[in-house]
């Protein structure tokens, strides 16, 4: 990773950007995947878009995007593309979605892009540097104990019975009228910023994750999987995102992961 690939990371972030922002509140083609889950013009527009560019500038880099799968590389470097994660609050008109662009090396994170075309924030996270929001730096907050912390998780309808038992296990011990539902990607831009203390998924896929990793841990927070271990292409998708890392082991085992 190198300062070029910072500057080429807001690039791919800016054509994503213009080829979201023109269907926002406004009329598009869409469908339901196989999995059920929703894809619009605009998902497949913000990713042709950063592939163009991809393609021409780093030929031998593989590409792995949620809309159009994978591309094979040679260099040992790959980039992990979710053209809109959120799809469902970008249907609803809500601005709480975003672009998500990951590079890969040897199969960890070191650059990863949280990117809200509509509010003009991007959160830029990469091994070695501070994370930033619009350039300035972004600093997660400490949280003392569990029942000060706020918890936020995309929503219940994600986690499976035994996985939304485990996460209410662990909601029971935190500020749970403070608990927040929906957000997707957001919620771990906010953590990075200091608003939102812990953030809990399941069922990611790795586009869901692989950005968010430096740009949570640049910012002074942690990510690992439920088990406590760091997250990687070969996770199961069980993501725990903590801007304070010194409740990592209360929060693993408030959610007594046996599975």
């Amino acid at each position: 990773m190198t300062p070029a690939d910072i500057l080429l990371v807001n690039r791919l972030a800016d054509a994503a950007g213009q080829a979201i922002q023109p269907f926002f509140r406004s009329t598009y083609l869409h469908e339901t995947k196989t999995d059920a889950s929703p894809v619009t013009e605009a998902d497949r527009a913000a990713e042709s878009a950063i592939r163009r560019i991809l393609d021409a500038e780093c030929p031998r880099d593989g590409i792995l995007g949620e809309e159009f799968g994978e591309k094979a590389g040679t260099s040992g470097r790959r980039w992990i593309i979710d053209p809109i994660d959120g799809t469902v609050s970008f249907m609803a008109g809500r601005p709480i979605f975003g672009t998500l662009i990951a590079l890969l090396e040897d199969g960890w994170p070191v650059l990863g892009v949280i990117d809200q075309c509509i509010s003009g924030e991007r959160w830029i996270g990469a091994t070695g540097m501070g994370t930033t929001l619009n350039g300035k730096i972004a600093s997660t907050r400490a949280c003392r104990e569990l029942a000060e912390a706020s918890l936020a998780t995309s929503g219940p309808q994600y986690f499976s019975q035994h996985d939304g038992d485990h996460f209410m296990a662990l909601a029971a011990q935190t500020a749970h009228k403070r608990m927040l539902f929906g957000g997707d990607c957001y919620n771990y831009a906010l953590l990075a910023s200091g608003h939102i203390d812990i953030v809990v998924e399941a069922g990611l896929k790795l586009h869901d994750f692989a950005a968010l990793v430096p740009v949570v841990e640049g910012a002074g927070g942690m990510m690992c999987d439920w088990n406590g271990e760091m997250l990687n292409v070969g996770s199961d998708g069980h993501v725990i995102a903590l801007g304070d890392p010194a409740r990592m082991e209360d929060v693993v085992e408030a959610l007594a992961c046996n599975h």
